[in-house]
């Protein structure tokens, strides 16, 4: 296996026949010691964080096969914390698209002249670009499209499946009683046929969920989650 990339909660091998093999770590995003999926540095180190991103993310990623939304999925090993994907391309140099429902984090800070904390959201879609050092700034269909970083015929494509794989994942949620407020997800162009696909992961690790007032941390959200 060739390492082609090491990134912040999981690196990224080359495997032999061609995909690509992901394998998950303890860290997660945060700013000092605190947990934030929005946030572009590791925070801190959680004991299973590694296994448990990957066990919510394979659950996730099995059911939005089965409904044939196109993902990078192919295979996923528990114990040794790693899936097997198809390779993509990003778009540019790396695009993050969060999905909305509540009022908060990153959203709030910006806007808080205008929301209410905790206000409800319909299905918000907003892209950021991947670059630590400008802190990931958000970034307009119109900017993407003229810095060519994708077409706006394919943000038209990334909201409807990010609004529509948001949503599938609230309703999953609310199946165990918790309310997702928003989640962050990633996409790619397949290596070989250029099709759109969600790619990275569906974890507690780049999602806010709650019970109620309370939030739910990523080990316990994957507890409740896959409890029977």
């Amino acid at each position: 296996m060739e390492l082609k990339y090491q990134g912040k909660t999981k690196d990224v091998y080359q495997l032999e026949d061609g995909p690509l093999l992901l394998k998950f770590k303890d860290d997660v995003t945060g700013e000092n010691g605190v947990f934030d999926p929005g946030a572009n540095t590791v925070g801190l180190k959680i004991d299973g964080a590694g296994r448990a991103g990957l066990s919510l993310t394979t659950f996730f990623y099995k059911k939005l096969n089965a409904i044939e939304v196109p993902t990078h999925f192919i295979s996923s090993d528990i114990e040794n914390a790693t899936m097997t994907v198809k390779p993509a391309t990003v778009f540019g140099k790396g695009l993050e698209v969060i999905c909305r429902f509540r009022a908060v984090g990153s959203f709030l800070r910006r806007y808080g002249a205008y929301v209410e904390e905790g206000q409800k959201l319909e299905s918000f879609v907003e892209v950021t670009i991947k670059d630590d050092d400008r802190l990931d700034p958000p970034i307009s269909a119109d900017a993407l499209a003229e810095l060519q970083i994708l077409s706006l015929e394919e943000y038209e494509t990334l909201k409807q499946r990010t609004v529509e794989i948001s949503n599938f994942v609230k309703a999953e949620l609310a199946k165990k009683g918790l309310e997702l407020y928003d989640i962050k997800l990633e996409f790619g162009r397949d290596a070989e046929t250029g099709e759109i696909l969600l790619i990275d992961e569906i974890s507690g690790g780049n999602m806010r969920a709650y019970k109620g007032s309370d939030y739910i941390e990523p080990l316990q959200l994957e507890k409740i989650m896959l409890s029977k």
